[in-house]
Order: structure tokens, then C-alpha cells, then sequence
């Protein structure tokens, strides 16, 4: 999508020109950077990325990601909270969305602006006003017993990831159980199980973002 002329430029719901803006969210340790990094890697041959991570008071996600070459540098940008992390994504997203609007300014026009969260709990989401589409990351490494206890991370986002299933036996968790535990508080929102370190070209997931993608493309603008 990188070149497209202006007809082709992507529009908000509000009929504005924009990157559709997607967050990363889920607890410390569950795959969010690596699946930020994978993404990258897949999607950005053929799509125009820009990446902003939160830390409390580190650049450490975003220094990993410059490190991984996975974009270029200035494409990736740090935000320190200095606070919880669901406070910076949902509650006071002023600079989260400076650090989005940046980037467009700078590259747009972009595809999309990946917005990745510091490590938070089941309670995280990301306010509709710094995103579009929301992921949440889980592990298996907390047992099958994660997907059941809902909240509003696990329960509402537009797609949840259940990382690293290579653990499973080694922790006992039953993914049988934590797919059906899944459907049940998620209703028909999907649900991708998956292994960065044995598949990183995330497949799913990267297909289900480039669908997003595609959709977020073609919303026509309001008139008016």
C-alpha cells in the first residue's frame, strides 16, 4: 500500500486520512515486543509501519525493536509513562497520541501505527481514542486457567493471542481448555493460538492485521 495515490489514502469512521492504529496490549512477559518485532518483519515489506512502544520509565521495547532492525529507527518511537501502564493507553493518552500523530506527520502517508503497551494485567484496554482495533497477549506460562478469568483485556479485545504453546507441557497447561475457556468469554471474537520462537512469521496473526488493514482501507469517508 506504500505509494498510494490519494484516492487510496485510508479514513477514520470521522472521514479523516489516517494509519488505522493498532494496539498490543497484555501482561509483562507475554509476547507483546516479540509480536510487535514478528509483524514488522511480515507485514512491513508490503505495508508503511510505524511502531510507538510505553514503558514506565525505560525506552527498553523500542531500543529491542532498533536493535532487531525491524524498521527503520525513526519509525520507532518510546513513550515513558512514568505510571501504570493502562493509564497511558486508556486514561491519559495525550502522549501516546502525539507520538502517533508524529510518525504520520513524519512518514504518512502511513498504513499502519502499531501502539504497544507497557506490561499491564487482564484489566487493560486501550482507549478508542488512540486506536482502532485492539490485541491482547497472553501466555501459557500462567496456567490454562488465564483465559477464564476474563476481564476486560482478555474479554473484549478485536483479537486474543495465546503465546508460546511450545510451554504448555512443560507448565501442564491443557490448550484444549484455554480455547474452549476463550470462546466462552469472548463469544465469537477470535482467538489465535500461537509460538513466536518456532513460528515467527506469526501467520495468523499477520493475515488477521492485513484483513484489518484491508477493511480500515475502504471505510468511506463521511461526506459532510
Amino acid at each position: 500500500m506504500m505509494g498510494a495515490n490519494h484516492e487510496d489514502h485510508h479514513h477514520a469512521p470521522d472521514g479523516r486520512e489516517r494509519a488505522l492504529r493498532l494496539g498490543i496490549g497484555g501482561p509483562v512477559g507475554s509476547g507483546k515486543t516479540a509480536l510487535v518485532a514478528a509483524l514488522c518483519r511480515v507485514l512491513g515489506p508490503s505495508l508503511s509501519l510505524g511502531v510507538v512502544t510505553n514503558d514506565i520509565y525505560t525506552t527498553e521495547d523500542a531500543d529491542f525493536l532498533r536493535r532487531a532492525g525491524v524498521l527503520d529507527e525513526d519509525r520507532i518511537l518510546a513513550v515513558e509513562t512514568g505510571c501504570c501502564p493502562h493509564t497511558a493507553i486508556r486514561d491519559d493518552i495525550a502522549a501516546n497520541l502525539d507520538a502517533v500523530e508524529t510518525l504520520e506527520h513524519r512518514f504518512g502517508p502511513l498504513d499502519v501505527v502499531i501502539v504497544e503497551s507497557g506490561g499491564d494485567n487482564l484489566t487493560a484496554t486501550f482507549s478508542r481514542g488512540l486506536v482502532d482495533r485492539q490485541v491482547f497477549v497472553l501466555d501459557v506460562s500462567g496456567g490454562d486457567k488465564v483465559p477464564r478469568k476474563g476481564g476486560p483485556g482478555v474479554t473484549m479485545a478485536d483479537l486474543l493471542v495465546i503465546n508460546k504453546t511450545d510451554l504448555a507441557p512443560l507448565v501442564s497447561a491443557d490448550l484444549g481448555v484455554m480455547a474452549r475457556d476463550a470462546a466462552a468469554v469472548r463469544g465469537d471474537r477470535p482467538v489465535v493460538f500461537t509460538s513466536i520462537r518456532r513460528e515467527p512469521s506469526v501467520p495468523e496473526v499477520a493475515a488477521w492485521v492485513s484483513a484489518q488493514v484491508r477493511e480500515w482501507a475502504h471505510v468511506p469517508a463521511h461526506l459532510g
